[in-house]
C-alpha cells in the first residue's frame, strides 16, 4: 500500500464552532496568547471562558501559549501552563487541579492513521489528572491519561497512560521511579 494524500478527507471532523467563531478565535489567540508581550493571566482566563473553556480559580497562563480550540479545554484550580506550551486540542483536553504544564510542552489530541492510504485523521482526548506535572518540552500523545500526581519528565514522549505517582522519562517514556508528595506545613 502507498499513501495517496489526494484521498485525504476529514469532512467527518467537526471542531465544535462555526467558521466565524474559529476565525475570531485565531485573531484573539494571535493577539493575546501567542504574543509574548501579553503577560496577563487574567486577560487570558477571561478570553478562554468567553470562548467556552472551563477554567478554574488561580490558573496561571504564561506568554506565548497556543490553544487550538478553547471550547475543548478544561483547566482546574491552581494549575499552570508554561511559556510556549501548545495545547493542540482537536479533541477535549482536561487538566486537573494543581497541575503544571511546563514551558514548551505539547499536548496533541490529533494524529493520522499511517496504515490508511488516505492518511485519515484520528482524534482522541487527553486527560491530565490532579497534581500531575508535564515537564519542559515533553509530549503527550492522543488518548493518554496522565494519572494523579504522575510526572512526565522534560523532553519525554508519553504515548500510553501514566500511572499515579509515577515518574516517566524517555522516548518512549517509561516508568523510572515513584513520586512521594509531602504535605506543606505552614506556620502562622
Amino acid at each position: 500500500m502507498e499513501v495517496d494524500l489526494s484521498k485525504f478527507n476529514n469532512d467527518w471532523y467537526k471542531p465544535g464552532r462555526g467558521v466565524a467563531i474559529r476565525t475570531l478565535w485565531y485573531f484573539i489567540k494571535a493577539l493575546f496568547f501567542i504574543n509574548p508581550l501579553n503577560t496577563s493571566s487574567g486577560i487570558k482566563v477571561f478570553l478562554l471562558r468567553l470562548f467556552g473553556a472551563k477554567i478554574g480559580q488561580g490558573v496561571v497562563l504564561k506568554p506565548s501559549i497556543n490553544i487550538k480550540y478553547p471550547w475543548l479545554l478544561e483547566i482546574g484550580d491552581n494549575s499552570w501552563v508554561g511559556e510556549g506550551a501548545w495545547l493542540d486540542n482537536l479533541a477535549q483536553i482536561s487538566i486537573g487541579k494543581n497541575c503544571c504544564i511546563s514551558q514548551g510542552a505539547y499536548l496533541c489530541t490529533g494524529n493520522h492513521d499511517w496504515s490508511d492510504e488516505a492518511f485519515c485523521l484520528v482524534v482522541k482526548p487527553i486527560c491530565v489528572e490532579d497534581g500531575a506535572w508535564i515537564g519542559a518540552n515533553a509530549m503527550v500523545l492522543p488518548g493518554v491519561i496522565v494519572k494523579t500526581h504522575a510526572i512526565i519528565s522534560a523532553g519525554s514522549v508519553m504515548s500510553s497512560d501514566a500511572e499515579p505517582y509515577t515518574i516517566y522519562c524517555g522516548h518512549p517514556a517509561v516508568a523510572i521511579n515513584t513520586r512521594d508528595v509531602k504535605e506543606s506545613s505552614t506556620s502562622t
